[in-house]
């Protein structure tokens, strides 16, 4: 009985190694250097391969060649649809998505504000790790189809007052004491101290909640 757990668990360690090599090579093959990269059509693929490799990992009855198979079976479609994504814009939208614009102008966009996936919070961070300390520094910022932030940049001479981004300065500002510039803390936009009193809200968004604006130059 021993011996016949110990035969099995020999070729376990041969078949999750060749599984494990298949994996790595199909994602080198697909020119992927990170996750942060993947579409979502790519990681469907790879949860596609994932569920054919795992089969044959441990399951004695299941041939490691049915597994290759599929492997090509699915790197075939994946390289004929990328080459047909290639070939047409369309194509290309419906299996990668389009890009979403976040900023715009130095206020965010709020087009996808329907969208269950868009809060302007999340992108704070990604705007941060590239040295924006508000959006009047921002011309355009756009999320692509793999997960990566773009932004395009206003030369100093153009930054304009903003909405901070850092959690020091991102604070409602009261109202009754303040007499600068606004910010809306929910899209951006901005406004005079005396415009905003007169509805409180703000004229995008509709939102009713302000922060000092800041016009400081990029220091980078």
């Amino acid at each position: 009985m021993f011996e016949v757990e110990w035969h099995f668990m020999a070729e376990l360690i041969v078949r999750t190694a060749i599984m494990f090599l298949m994996i790595l090579l199909v994602l080198r093959l697909s020119g992927k250097r990170g996750v942060r990269q993947l579409t979502l059509f790519e990681v469907a693929i790879i949860l596609g391969l994932g569920s054919a490799a795992g089969d044959p990992m441990f399951q004695e009855d299941i041939p490691i060649f049915h597994a290759l198979v599929v492997f090509a079976v699915v790197m075939t479609i994946y390289k004929t649809l990328t080459w047909l994504a290639a070939k047409s814009l369309p194509i290309h939208r419906i299996l990668e998505g389009k890009e979403m614009a976040v900023v715009e102008n130095g206020v965010f966009s709020i087009k996808n504000e329907r969208d269950n996936d868009f809060s302007t919070v999340e992108f704070f961070a990604e705007l941060r790790n590239q040295s924006v300390e508000h959006l009047g520094q921002v011309r355009t910022a756009l999320l692509e189809t793999d997960g990566t932030l773009s932004v395009l940049f206003y030369a100093d001479a153009e930054v304009k007052f903003g909405l901070p981004l850092f959690p020091d300065a991102y604070q409602k500002a009261d109202l009754s004491v303040y007499r600068g510039v606004l910010a809306c803390m929910y899209c951006g936009c901005v406004q005079q101290h005396d415009t905003v009193m007169k509805t409180r809200v703000c004229p995008r968004c509709k939102r009713d909640k302000w922060a000092k604006a800041l016009n400081t130059k990029r220091n980078v």
